[in-house]
């Protein structure tokens, strides 16, 4: 990534938060305008109802992109596991219909690896449209962190567009704010000498990575 497309692909990441969180907000303000005009106490239950949701949902995607996009998990080269589990376990309970399988094998992952596995994850949960499973893996082996995302369902959404932004064959003025995450950890991947791939099927589609760990890190 060139110098000059840092800021479109800060703007293009912007327009993608936005509009992740345009459904969940633009849901709370219409639940509060339904409350203020309701007396029956069955149906202002049902507007608190979605009101909770909602906030949760916004909730819930803010911590994603704060922790896949920004400098969350502290200023160490290391970030707890349990943190993106966390977040990719709220975000498949707002989906709902999603099963996860997680399999880690380290305690602590780099950081940047953490962006990918959030990334990969998040791209593959929105893949399952008709719901399914996630299975979400990753280790730290010979000086490698190796992660594998794995979405099976029914139904399989994938724009393969994605697909050339992971593989790094996507040009940088072609990006729009669905292909800006995966064009962004590409980007990783190339600087830190590693990539990704992916393979799409009828009914599942597989995500991987494989990223040389930053010198001075012991895994």
């Amino acid at each position: 990534m060139t110098e000059n497309a840092s800021p479109d692909l800060a703007a293009l990441l912007c327009s993608r938060l936005c509009h992740d969180l345009l459904s969940p907000v633009g849901a709370m303000s219409n639940g509060l305008e339904l409350l203020a005009d309701e007396h029956d106490p069955a149906m202002r239950k049902q507007c608190m109802d979605l009101l909770e949701q909602s906030a949760k949902t916004s909730t819930d995607k803010l911590k994603f992109f704060r922790l896949a996009f920004g400098a969350a998990g502290g200023f160490g080269e290391m970030v707890e596991v349990a943190e993106p589990k966390a977040v990719i376990d709220a975000l498949i309970g707002d989906a709902k219909r999603v099963e996860a399988n997680w399999a880690m094998e380290a305690a602590k992952l780099p950081k940047d690896a953490v962006k990918v596995l959030l990334n990969l994850a998040h791209i593959a949960l929105d893949a399952l449209i008709r719901g399914g499973t996630l299975d979400i893996g990753a280790e730290i082996t010979g000086g490698n962190t190796e992660i594998v995302v794995r979405a099976a369902g029914d139904k399989i959404a994938f724009d393969e567009s994605i697909g050339h932004a992971l593989q790094g064959d996507l040009p940088a003025a072609e990006l729009s704010s669905r292909t800006a995450p995966a064009y962004m950890i590409a980007q990783l991947a190339k600087k830190a000498g590693g990539g990704l791939q992916y393979q799409l099927g009828d009914d599942a589609l597989v995500l991987g990575a494989v990223l040389p760990q930053p010198e001075g890190i012991i895994g």
